[in-house]
Formats: structure tokens, C-alpha cells, sequence
């Protein structure tokens, strides 16, 4: 088995779910990662794909029940306290009786919440815990793909470094990591979209996974790895941003606080999937054929067709048709704010199809 070796202690069919697959010699004329080791592609891969997904549902649940739950609930109850108790002191100051109805008795305040007080609050701590897992997420994953990008030869504004030397083969130990927990991490977004209450955009959402999903295999089979690294680094710093003003939002932090992160998650989405990502659906269009010839030969790691071409493209130009589709919410959002003064709301993914979401 043509795997690493490196936990030998494990049986041989389980070394490819926790380690890196198809080891080979670290090229001599390597462009990037020289003192790294290097690694081919295989079916093999999909094993360490499958035990990420595993890892990525523990430590969701792991960070949503134990730490991101915990905090709101404790957060909103002390808010939703502070507030009776505030009403009730003005109760007092205005002359009003002092009773059961205004929240006290026998001189103590007592914390009385209303069922509906209660459904909004657990929403709210959900909605909040669900939005921590993909900031932290996000944030790590973007800065591990910036250190990715910073180690390549390619430059966001020179794209035909993405084309030059292809095919891009042996990956160097990092970037083969970071294509694989991606892949993972959509795999395991397109289970959470399946298993949850459906939201209003499921199907733009699942369209964008699927087709991402698509794009991460074949670039990672076809060796087009470099394009894709661009793509991901460019896709996920906004991501970091509008689930961070959500979580804002949800515990009542400060609106100000969540309209200016809003703010700039909407001018980091502009720059990001709509000027720099456009760069890269040129070059697909223009660069890539001027500089790698049409050619289907396996045993040299060339897999660019005419048709497999197209394909790319189209796919590509889906994505920003997609986005630009909730480019037009996000903004009507934005519009809504600066126009009428109410705070931002997600108008892409936050409601539900719940009669009780929409009635709080």
C-alpha cells in the first residue's frame, strides 16, 4: 500500500484515514514548499476526506453545545433579567402598584419570562451556536489558506501564474491538506443543509455546495490545484464576517457593533467574489488555453479538454451568477439600513420556514 508510513502502530487499511496518501520525493526544482514532503493523488485521498468530515461534526457539536450555547444562554438570560428588573424599577419611580403583574414580590424581583420570551431566546442561543462553528471555522481555514497562497508562486492580480507549469504535480504536504479538509468541510455543509430545518435559500445553497464540491475534485484530480488554492482564500475571508454580525445580532451586543461588521462583510464580498474571483474567471477563459494545450494523456498528468475547458467555465460563471444573486439581497439589506435606520438582518439564509421564527 503506497501510503505513509508514519503511524505504523495502526493497521494498514486504517493509515490512509489519518494520513497523507501516495508519498513521493520532494521535487528538486520545486517552486514552492521545498523543505516540505511531497505527495501524489489517489482514490486513497477520499479515506482522509471521510475521517475530517467525522472530525468537523465532533468539534461542531463539540464547540455548539459546550461553549457557543452555553455563553448565549447565560448572555441573554442576564439581559432579559436586567430588563425586567429595569422595568420594574420604573414601575416604581412612576408611582405604579407594586405587585405580582409588575414582576416582584414581597419586594424581590422575580424573573418571570413568557413563552414567547423564551422560544425567541432558545432561537436565538441556536442561531448563535450554529454561527460560531463557521467563524472559527473560516478563520482558521482562511488563514491557513493565506499561508497556502503566500508559499505559491501565483499572484491575485497576475493570474496567468495559475496556468504556468501545469500540471502541478507532486502537492507539497500543506496544500494537499488544505484541498482535502476543504473538500471535506463542503461535503460536510451539504449534510448540515440536509439534516436542519430548511432555510429560504436551500437551494441556491445547495447548488453553490454541489457545484464547489465538483470544482474542488476534478481541479484536485486534474492538477489544477493552484487556481483552486486562489479561489478558496478569496471565497472564504468574507465568510469569516456576515455569520460574526449574525452572532452579534443574535446575543444584542451592540447594533452598531453588527451594522459595521455587516458593512464590511458587504465591501469584503464586493472586492473579494466579484472583482478579484472575476480575475480568475477571465484567466480561466483567456489565459488557460493560450498557455496549456488542449491535451488528455494520464500518464503526463494532463487532463485539459476542450470540453473539460467548458466545463470550467461554465461552472465558474454559475458560481458568480449565484453570488450575484445574493450579492442583490446582501445590499437590499444595506439599503434598508442607511434608508429606514433598522438594524441589519440576513435577508440570504436566516429565516426558516417556521411560523413561530417569523412571528418573533
Amino acid at each position: 500500500m503506497d501510503v505513509s508510513f508514519s503511524m505504523e502502530w495502526l493497521p494498514s487499511y486504517l493509515v490512509p484515514f489519518f494520513s497523507l496518501s501516495y508519498p513521493t520525493d520532494t521535487p528538486k526544482d520545486a517552486d514552492s514548499f521545498p523543505n516540505s514532503a511531497y505527495y501524489n493523488t489517489g482514490r486513497q485521498d477520499l479515506c482522509l476526506i471521510i475521517t475530517c468530515i467525522a472530525v468537523m461534526a465532533i468539534l461542531r457539536d463539540a464547540l455548539r453545545l459546550g461553549v457557543f450555547e452555553p455563553f448565549a444562554r447565560w448572555k441573554l438570560t442576564k439581559d432579559l433579567n436586567q430588563r425586567k428588573r429595569e422595568k420594574v424599577q420604573d414601575g416604581h419611580l412612576n408611582g405604579k402598584p407594586n405587585g405580582h403583574s409588575n414582576g416582584t414580590s414581597n419586594g424581590r424581583i422575580v424573573n418571570v419570562s413568557t413563552p414567547r420570551e423564551l422560544r425567541q431566546m432558545h432561537r436565538s442561543v441556536l442561531r448563535f451556536a450554529e454561527q460560531g462553528w463557521s467563524v472559527v471555522y473560516y478563520t482558521l481555514q482562511w488563514s491557513f489558506g493565506l499561508y497556502i497562497h503566500l508559499n505559491l508562486p501565483t499572484q491575485i492580480f497576475n493570474p496567468t501564474d495559475l496556468w504556468q507549469n501545469y500540471p502541478h504535480i507532486p502537492l507539497a504536504a500543506p496544500l494537499k491538506l488544505y484541498y482535502l479538509t476543504q473538500t471535506a468541510f463542503y461535503i460536510h455543509q451539504v449534510l448540515i443543509l440536509n439534516a436542519e430545518a430548511r432555510r429560504k435559500d436551500h437551494i441556491q445553497m445547495m447548488t453553490h455546495h454541489v457545484i464547489t464540491i465538483f470544482l474542488m475534485a476534478t481541479s484536485y484530480f486534474s492538477n489544477f490545484t493552484r487556481v483552486g488554492c486562489l479561489i478558496m482564500v478569496l471565497m472564504d475571508w468574507c465568510d469569516i464576517f456576515l455569520p460574526l454580525a449574525k452572532m452579534i445580532r443574535y446575543i444584542e451586543i451592540s447594533q452598531i457593533a453588527c451594522d459595521l461588521t455587516f458593512g464590511w462583510f458587504l465591501v469584503s464580498w464586493l472586492v473579494t467574489r466579484h472583482v478579484l474571483f472575476l480575475f480568475a474567471i477571465i484567466s480561466t477563459f483567456t489565459d488557460c488555453p493560450n498557455l496549456i494545450p488542449f491535451e488528455w494523456s494520464p500518464d503526463k498528468g494532463r487532463y485539459l479538454t476542450k470540453s473539460a475547458w467548458i466545463t470550467f467555465c461554465t461552472l465558474l460563471s454559475a458560481l458568480q451568477v449565484i453570488q450575484a444573486i445574493w450579492f442583490w439581497m446582501i445590499c437590499r439589506v444595506a439599503w434598508r439600513v442607511v434608508t429606514t435606520g433598522s438594524g441589519a438582518s440576513d435577508d440570504r439564509s436566516d429565516d426558516e420556514g417556521n411560523t413561530d421564527d417569523k412571528e418573533d
